[in-house]
């Protein structure tokens, strides 16, 4: 099995002349529903412990708010592009944002930590149908081919997860209930917006078997990417779901620094890793991106608080670097359909982000408060030990690196 030849792509993604803002107001509606979907990621970051304190509740236990989601968002890929080839990719749109609209409401309403971890469950399995069709129909509907649109995608993730903590801060300085309610209200615009300004793509000629996404994960690229991911996305979520509550800051102070973080996630998604990718090529990103995070994980372990604030935003750079290389690796490394791919590969590495938050505080609670972030480093020096040990499966996706630095040296100005 080979990656997708560059021709392909083109013609996938729509050639390669259109501008990155340019773009149909489909596209921006779906994008804009993208931001606010991974708002929900980093949104209760700030209110984690006020939520441990008013539901008298442990970090282990506040910890299951993101187990909960990424497990069921986890195990739910492997439903979407079923869904989706059935009904169409608006329908399944519109059914994962009012799944995500009903149960972040009833988020608000929790009265117990069990409460809430269940909501957060039906709000994961929302999300999943939601974000699993929104790439497939970016990409299907954006104009400037597939690599533009998918960094479009990472641009609303980045967005997402930068705006999410400070949304939770505003909102969650008045009351831990209110950022729930909030992300209800943005996500029931974003269904007006694409009941009213997307047009329902085509279904696909032929419908997706529930085995698509596992069968695709014999390709031996695929599932390189998405094992590597599984142990970067631990790390990831154990600065995302963890250093909530060794900041000791209120929940202002936290939501700004994940803003910070946030920021520097977007501007290595959007700006960093192309250049990078169009320098040393992808596989090196990768490289380069886990190599950076295994420094920030062992300054979080052992630097005072100082220096676990400025390792916290800085993080963001090598998970921005990591988050676009990964994603355009897994879906041009495999020839399965793009939401087949898709779906096979969020399944595995989305593991790694219902592992950490609660391994993570357990480790803190019972062994040592340096201990997750240790963990975290020899995940990702796992990662790169599963990347040069299978590099060989990655070899199409470095000749296509080699194509497109190509055609931009011989591109007119």
């Amino acid at each position: 099995m080979h990656a997708r030849p560059p021709e392909a792509r083109r013609a996938e993604g729509g050639g390669r002349g259109g501008g990155i803002l340019r773009q149909p107001m489909s596209v921006w509606a779906t994008a804009f529903a993208a931001v606010v979907a991974f708002m929900g990621i980093g949104l209760v970051d700030p209110i984690l412990p006020a939520i441990a304190e008013n539901l008298d509740a442990s970090p282990s236990q506040v910890s299951l708010l993101f187990t909960s989601y990424f497990l069921i968002t986890a195990v739910a890929m492997l439903i979407t592009g079923w869904v989706s080839s059935r009904i169409g990719g608006k329908r399944t749109l519109l059914i994962g944002l009012a799944l995500v609209v009903a149960f972040a409401a009833l988020a608000g309403t929790s009265d117990t930590v069990g409460q809430l971890v269940g909501f957060r469950a039906g709000w994961g399995l929302g999300n999943a149908l939601f974000v699993a069709t929104a790439l497939a129909v970016i990409v299907g509907a954006a104009s400037g081919g597939a690599e533009k649109a998918i960094i479009l995608y990472e641009a609303a993730l980045g967005l997402g997860i930068s705006l999410g903590p400070l949304v939770g801060a505003l909102l969650g300085d008045l009351n831990w209930r209110f950022p729930f309610f909030g992300t209800a209200v943005l996500m029931a615009v974003g269904f007006l917006l694409i009941t009213t300004l997307l047009k329902a793509p085509p279904k696909p000629p032929e419908k997706t078997r529930l085995t698509a996404p596992i069968r695709a994960l014999a390709h031996g690229g695929l599932s390189t990417t998405a094992f590597t991911a599984l142990f970067y996305n631990y790390a990831f979520f154990t600065v995302l779901a963890f250093t909530p509550f060794v900041l000791g800051m209120s929940a202002h102070g936290i939501g700004l620094v994940f803003f910070g973080w946030g920021v520097m996630v977007a501007l290595a998604s959007v700006f960093g890793a192309p250049a990078l990718q169009r320098r040393i090529g992808t596989v090196h990103v990768m490289y380069l991106g886990l190599g950076l995070l295994i420094l920030f994980q062992l300054g979080l372990a052992f630097l005072g608080r100082d220096g676990i604030v400025v390792c916290t935003i800085l993080s963001g750079i090598p998970i921005g670097l990591n988050n676009t290389a990964f994603t355009e690796a897994a879906m041009e490394v495999s020839d399965s359909p793009r939401p087949v791919a898709s779906a096979g590969y969020n399944f595995v590495r989305w593991m790694g982000g219902a592992l950490a938050p609660y391994f993570a505080t357990k480790l803190a609670e019972e062994v040592d408060a340096h201990l997750p972030y240790i963990v975290g480093a020899a995940a990702c020096a796992v990662a790169i030990g599963v990347l040069a040990v299978r590099r060989r499966h990655l070899a199409p996706l470095e000749r296509v690196d080699i194509d497109h630095t190509f055609q931009d040296i011989a591109a007119p100005a």
